[in-house]
Order: structure tokens, then sequence, then C-alpha cells
């Protein structure tokens, strides 16, 4: 599915159907070789400080990770969205959905950390003074809940995908097309509701749909 196909929703994910034949080696030991990724993720993630909400709003300060807390405080008071927060967001964005995409048997390259490779992400940046209602971020996390109980249901189904994948590549070199698509979709959609509840770069409300 293209960008355009995506309509005017003000984020778009787009990952490369590896037409070919995949590595079958990378795939049967795809666990093993995505530790060291996982762990610079994590890194810059600030995954390693896990914790409370508070906790976690103190480990983004010091050791990075998505910015939300600073964000939802110059959005409510300043009415600014700091370009590089946007920018650092954004491209920490696109290279976890690039680390869990391998993850997830949907590329056999290895992924970097700065390089756009087979995953087209896009966020539009705000005019959070007229695009962004200031109240809105206190209560947006909220507000996604259902989306939350359809993406629990999604994840456990992605899960078995992946496995139904994992044995088709490794016995025919292929990732079949519909179950890659379905992968893609759940991404998209878990994407556009990170946009809304915790990127805060859009009010407009994620819409149910894998597409």
């Amino acid at each position: 599915m293209t960008e355009g196909q995506q309509g005017d929703y003000p984020v778009r994910l787009t990952i490369e159907y590896p037409d070919r034949d995949l590595d079958r080696v990378s795939t049967l030991l795809r666990i093993f070789y995505v530790i060291p990724i996982m762990i610079v993720l994590a890194l810059v993630s600030g995954a390693v400080f896990g914790g409370s909400f508070d906790d976690e709003g103190r480990a983004m300060a010091v050791g990075g990770g998505i910015l939300v807390a600073p964000v939802v405080v110059m959005i409510l008071f300043r009415q600014k969205y700091p370009r590089w927060w946007f920018d650092f967001n954004l491209q920490l964005t696109r290279f976890s959905t690039r680390v869990f995409s391998y993850l997830a048997l949907m590329s056999d390259r290895y992924p970097s950390t700065d390089e756009e490779q087979w995953v087209r992400l896009e966020l539009d940046y705000p005019d959070a003074k007229q695009d962004l209602n200031r109240w809105l971020p206190l209560v947006k996390w909220l507000l996604a809940i259902p989306h939350y109980v359809v993406l629990v249901f999604l994840g456990i189904a992605s899960f078995f995908v992946v496995i139904v994948a994992w044995f088709a590549i490794l016995f025919t070199g292929r990732y079949p097309r519909g179950l890659f698509e379905f992968l893609e979709g759940v991404q998209r959609w878990a994407l556009r509701v990170e946009a809304y509840a915790f990127l805060l770069t859009t009010d407009r409300y994620p819409p149910f749909t894998l597409a």
C-alpha cells in the first residue's frame, strides 16, 4: 500500500515487500541475530530504566527515549512542539519500526540506526497553535483505550502470523504476501495510535483499520 492510498491522515507507514528469496539462515536464527540491535534500541529508548510513568519520565530526561511528558508540558503551557523534539521522536520511531519489522522477518537486511532501508514512515509536523488542542494531551491516552484493546488481540494474532511466516520462509524462501500485509497493517495501526496518544503529533482520532 502506498502513502497515497493511506489517505490524508498525518501518519503514514509503508514497508517494502521483499519480492525475492529471503536468507533462510538469517530467518532461522533471527531471534539471536536481533539481540545486538535490540540492545542498542533499548539503550537509546531508555527502556533499560523501566519503572513507573514518573520514573520513565525522569529516564527520558536523562537517558533518551520517546519524549512524552516534556511535549505535554510544552503544548499545554506554551502551545509549542519544538522541532528538534519532533525530529528526535520521528527518528527513534523509524528506528524502532525497522528493528521490530526485522524481528517479524519482514526483511533480512540488518536494521540501520539511521538509514531508511525498507521502512517508509512519515509523521506530519504539527503547528501546535493551529493543529493541536492544548488540553487534549492530558486525556489522549485515555481516549485511545479502545485501540489498546484491539491492538492486544492484533498483537496475539501477529505472533502466530510470524510463526507461520517463519516456516514458510524456511521451506519456500518467500514471505507470504497476505501475512506480510497483515503485519504491515498492524504496525500502521499501532503507529497511528502512538502518534495520537504519545507522540502527540495529531489530534485526529486514529481510524479502526489496517489500511
